[in-house]
């Protein structure tokens, strides 16, 4: 469902009777949770929002997320948990084992066939059909896939495991997993002891045998043939070091908190909700395969933690509404803060989803060309350029110089006055300085042909081939507007132009601004995407599109228009 990239519709914050009904429907949904874990999965004071997307199949999801990670998901009014949410509560559902290299086909769409399961000593788990299960591989519990069965149990074993098992909903890697933190599984071990206790030889039948629905898309029989480091996979949370795992997590939450304020957290996003704090800027600084967890750590709680950290004068933590606390001061000359050294590679940089895969956004090479029209193919053609040629400033001047100097354009008396002929006349002259003007300096004649060239532009992506197109770039365009109860809002269009998914954009703002965002069509525009902000949010706009994307101020339009220090934005 979530194989390829969704459009986000809207993204706000949770009210607070939605949050009861939705406790309520969690409770109805899934009877193995008690009263605390629902209240834990669903807290009733830290941020929530509500994201209504579309898929690229078209159907309506509304995906709940807590702490920037989606925890639920429903369709068609069935609530369904996310791999996030499983990790903490791995025996929420049935869970069923497959092999690791089955998991790529997984993430690329395909569901599970029978053939892909590996039956452990105390048997298969015992579901009816349509029952929602989990899937998981291998050598460890955390699931990373969640389907509806296909068939109950014993019609399973009754068709001797051949034929489709499950239809997958969700899996770890696909674009759902990505709008969070992008965390890795952890390492669960598993409830049956001997389950993975499969010889190699087992291994490469059961592979060779294997077979899932949608590998003639990818134009394969069968699955390839799993080697010595294929036949498990490696989950683990990091290096143990000889320290303990709430040991592990100690040092892993301290070093987010200080990447986080040496790298991210500036003087002006103060004062700083303390979820949004762990949501955006913590997590985003958790180094590649391992998983932030404070609940698994000694503090248990992102306020005990902050409440050390106080006592350590490195922030200063107050409740500036009822129940809701915020980061208002910071002291960025702190010992542990200078001292602190940023782990290689640091993952600062922003990323951007294209198609199935994530790259880190690098900002467009945008060139000025100019388009020969033809009006002015004469004086282009003794140099091989053809109408609609596109050419850069510096050789539509090398071309016109040698023009001038192969006819014998050059004034002998002023080196720096061209003599007209009927060509450069024709292509640069308006009619009433035909018979008038018989000389221009070069600085004019140049510049006069430039403007009577027709604008191109060249966009060049890393990685991907130069794209020319006519006319002019437009820039980013950020405007402030009035809406309903003369609420201020920040609207920001023309993203896509310079490689920036709307969606992705809202889902940061939204995070960063504490701020409901929406993703609309452009207004009387047949293509295009705008971004909608409340507030006046072109502070963290500016921060992100300059600082962090890297973009040009000269591609962006609209940022003089960013509150003024000391001012409510």
């Amino acid at each position: 469902m979530f194989a390829k990239a969704f459009r986000v519709k809207s993204n706000t914050a949770i009210k607070g009777s939605d949050r009861r009904k939705l406790r309520a429907d969690v409770t109805a949904a899934f009877a193995t949770l008690g009263t605390d874990q629902v209240s834990e999965l669903i807290p009733g004071k830290e941020e929530l929002n509500i994201v209504k997307l579309c898929t690229h199949k078209g159907d309506a999801v509304t995906v709940y997320s807590s702490g920037g990670n989606p925890i639920l998901f429903e369709l068609e009014k069935n609530l369904y948990p996310t791999v996030y949410t499983l990790w903490s509560y791995p025996d929420l559902l049935p869970t069923f084992t497959t092999w690791p290299l089955v998991l790529e086909k997984l993430v690329g769409g395909a569901d599970l066939m029978l053939p892909g399961l590996v039956v452990p000593p105390a048997g298969l788990p015992q579901v009816q059909k349509g029952d929602l299960c989990a899937i998981a591989l291998v050598g460890n519990r955390a699931p990373v896939a969640i389907g509806v069965a296909f068939l109950s149990t014993a019609e399973m074993l009754a068709a001797g495991l051949k034929g489709k098992g499950f239809s997958v909903l969700h899996t770890y890697q696909d674009h759902l997993w990505r709008s969070g933190d992008k965390s890795f599984p952890p390492s669960i071990a598993p409830s049956v002891q001997g389950a993975a206790d499969v010889s190699e030889e087992k291994v490469q039948g059961d592979m060779r045998g294997l077979a899932l629905q949608g590998a003639e898309e990818h134009g394969e029989e069968s699955l390839p043939e799993a080697s010595e480091d294929d036949s498990t996979q490696d989950l683990s949370p990091g290096p143990t070091d000889g320290k303990s795992v709430q040991e592990q997590m100690d040092d892993l939450v301290q070093q987010c908190f200080l990447q986080a304020l040496k790298c991210r957290v500036k003087k002006a996003d103060l004062p700083l909700l303390t979820s949004t704090f762990l949501g955006s800027h913590m997590f985003s600084c958790c180094p590649e395969g391992r998983q932030l967890d404070i609940k698994k750590s000694s503090y248990k709680k992102l306020s005990k933690f902050l409440q050390h950290m106080q006592q350590e004068e490195i922030v200063q933590v107050k409740e500036l509404s009822r129940g809701v606390e915020s980061i208002v001061a910071v002291d960025w000359k702190h010992p542990r803060i200078t001292s602190f050294i940023i782990p290689e590679p640091s993952l600062t940089s922003q990323t951007v989803q294209e198609g199935s895969r994530e790259q880190t956004y690098h900002p467009p090479d945008i060139k000025a060309l100019y388009c020969v029209p033809a009006s002015m193919t004469l004086l282009f053609q003794e140099s091989g350029h053809k109408k609609g040629s596109t050419l850069e400033a510096s050789e539509v001047r090398a071309t016109v110089i040698d023009y001038a100097k192969k006819n014998d354009l050059v004034d002998a008396n002023n080196k720096n006055l061209v003599k007209l002929d009927p060509i450069l006349c024709d292509c640069i002259l308006e009619k009433n300085e035909q018979h008038t003007v018989l000389k221009l300096p070069w600085d004019s004649l140049l510049s006069r042909c430039l403007e009577k060239l027709q604008p191109a532009y060249q966009v060049t992506f890393a990685g991907q081939e130069p794209v020319v197109k006519k006319g002019k770039i437009c820039p980013i365009d950020i405007t402030l507007a009035q809406r309903a109860s003369n609420k201020k809002v920040t609207v920001v269009r023309n993203l896509e132009a310079y490689g920036l998914d709307p969606s992705l954009v809202a889902t940061i703002l939204q995070q960063r601004c504490q701020a409901s965002t929406t993703v609309t069509p452009v207004p009387g525009a047949k293509d295009g995407l705008q971004v909608q902000i409340q507030g006046n949010q072109i502070h963290h706009l500016g921060q992100l599109l300059l600082e962090e994307y890297g973009l040009p101020r000269r591609h962006i339009q609209g940022l003089e228009k960013a509150p003024k220090s000391g001012k409510k934005k």
